[in-house]
């Protein structure tokens, strides 16, 4: 997107004016503000009107083909100053011996181009980039470089041993034979009523016996019994009127008090 905006019949000589047109000249509009708000030249005030006007014109082309554009993209294709009349507005001034200077009031004209499209690099921006691509690389980049290069073929090597190593081969499966016969494996409630005959097996005493162990068995719950009887606390008064309340054992000392 391309606008235009002009300033004529600006008051001032074209040579002061393109004093101040060339600081603007290729820059971002953003940028070009701002250098001329800092600019001590009687130009700069007119110059920024004539490129706020372009600005302007830009926006207004944009939303009149329905084209969405950011101001700040806008920068400054073209600008140049062009010398205006006189309008015949000689003058004379006095000079020394008698003699006279002609003066004439000077005009200029200002135009200045805005465009959105991309901006072209400049010779200069592309001699560095290519003095940045020929550039010699130093020592201790080069050794970065080819250290990074060795690491990585590194883990390269790593990991396609690796993978060769979880290659696992499919087993192949061989059909059964059909004159062998298959092992049948036993079930839970086989193997529990094993289990049950073999304890049985192993736990076969003697009538007598049986009656010695059941008799220490319960030798050994009363001697438990009489212990825990033992440990038992025995109440005093005091421990049980540690449970009442505090008016109830008041009203009891009042009683016996009472009483004598």
């Amino acid at each position: 997107m391309e606008a235009v905006a002009k300033t004529k019949y600006l008051k001032g000589s074209p040579r002061k004016a393109r004093l101040v047109i060339d600081l603007i000249r290729g820059v971002r509009v953003s940028r070009a503000l701002s250098i001329l708000k800092f600019t001590d030249k009687r130009a700069a005030d007119p110059i920024a009107q004539c490129l706020n006007s372009a600005i302007a014109n830009a926006t207004f082309k944009a939303e009149k083909e329905n084209i969405a554009i950011d101001p700040d993209d806008l920068w400054i294709k073209l600008c140049f100053v062009d010398m205006g009349p006189h309008k015949h507005r000689s003058r004379m001034r006095p000079a020394p011996q008698g003699r006279a200077y002609r003066e004439q009031r000077h005009y200029c004209h200002i135009t200045i181009h805005v465009t959105s499209e991309e901006k072209p690099k400049t010779e200069k921006e592309l001699a560095i980039e290519a003095s940045m691509a020929n550039r010699p690389v130093g020592k201790k980049l080069a050794a970065k470089a080819a250290g990074k290069d060795a690491k990585k073929a590194k883990t390269e090597k790593v990991e396609t041993k690796k993978a060769k190593t979880e290659e696992v081969e499919t087993p192949v499966v061989e059909a059964p034979d059909p004159l062998v016969p298959t092992p049948v494996e036993p079930t839970a409630q086989d193997m529990m009523a094993n289990a049950d005959a073999a304890a049985g097996e192993t736990s076969s005493e003697s009538p007598e016996q049986e009656a010695v162990r059941i008799g220490l068995e319960t030798e050994a719950a009363n001697d438990a019994e009489v212990a825990d009887a033992k440990n038992v606390q025995t109440q005093t008064t005091a421990t049980l009127n540690e449970t009442k309340p505090a008016d109830e054992v008041m009203e009891k000392t009042n009683e016996d008090l009472e009483r004598q």
